[in-house]
């Protein structure tokens, strides 16, 4: 069997470990799960209509849906992939890790488990959010159908890109709790950006902090693809900051998962 062969065999059976571990300890992946919806739900119909009529040529609570819903599907990511630093966490202070270290696998096939595994939770869970969306009055009617592939493809993409961060978060906390605690700025950035308000309506000190961030150039992106909005350089940006992160995420949780155990 060669090399590759042996990868992807070794890398499926770490899926399917953490699949069916999701599917046993879902309780986890609930809560996050409820806190974009429990915003989605707050903004709209309470705020929806206050808020809504300071979008431009807004009406009220069908603008306000229409603007915040992408932000609510990054933000929903965000939420998932806490739980990904929590269950990496687990593994490696249960000894999980280390006995995989031990074991004559390809080596690399723990941490793409956890990965795909945590992806495929995040896209599920923005369906689940999304649907939610369209149930309170989201539509998206003028979007073509390579507009709606490229939105897909920026959603896997993003999740893919905090996926290898809050792994190497998980790898360098020293249990689950600290490593909830410190994948929380992956739930709160998106309160500083786009995701509730246009970044122009902000103090002028604070704009920076919005705008300068990984999830206001997709949040726009987004937009720009499932609302017809103007783009501009927020899509190459979103690009940027997705492989930019995933590069760092994927040497910081390798260099971690090579390191000899003290």
């Amino acid at each position: 069997m060669s090399a590759l062969s042996l990868a992807v065999r070794d890398s499926s059976t770490m899926l399917r470990r953490n699949l069916l571990h999701a599917r046993r300890y879902p309780s986890l992946t609930l809560n996050l799960l409820l806190t974009p919806i429990m915003l989605l739900l707050l903004f709209v119909y309470i705020f929806g209509d206050t808020m809504g009529a300071g979008i431009d040529g807004g009406t009220g609570r069908s603008a306000y849906i229409a603007y915040i819903v992408p932000g609510i599907l990054l933000m929903t990511i965000g939420s998932t992939v806490v739980g990904t630093a929590v269950s990496v966490s687990g593994d490696m202070n249960e000894g999980i890790i280390a006995r995989f270290r031990t074991m004559a696998i390809y080596r690399g096939s723990v941490l793409f488990g956890h990965v795909v595994g945590s992806v495929l939770q995040s896209i599920i869970s923005v369906v689940l959010v999304g649907a939610v969306g369209v149930a309170m009055g989201f539509r998206s009617t003028d979007a073509t159908v390579l507009e709606w592939l490229a939105a897909f493809g920026l959603l896997v993409l993003f999740a893919m890109a905090l996926t290898w961060i809050a792994v190497g978060m998980g790898m360098g906390s020293p249990n689950a709790e600290a490593a909830s605690n410190n994948a929380m700025p992956l739930i709160l950035l998106p309160l500083i950006s786009s995701a509730f308000t246009p970044v122009g309506s902000m103090p002028g000190w604070f704009r920076p902090i919005a705008e300068y961030q990984p999830f206001t150039p997709a949040i726009e992106t987004l937009r720009g693809l499932l609302l017809g909005t103007e783009i501009g350089n927020n899509g190459w940006l979103a690009i940027a900051w997705c492989v930019g992160l995933a590069v760092l995420g994927y040497f910081w949780s390798t260099s971690q998962f090579n390191r000899d155990p003290k």
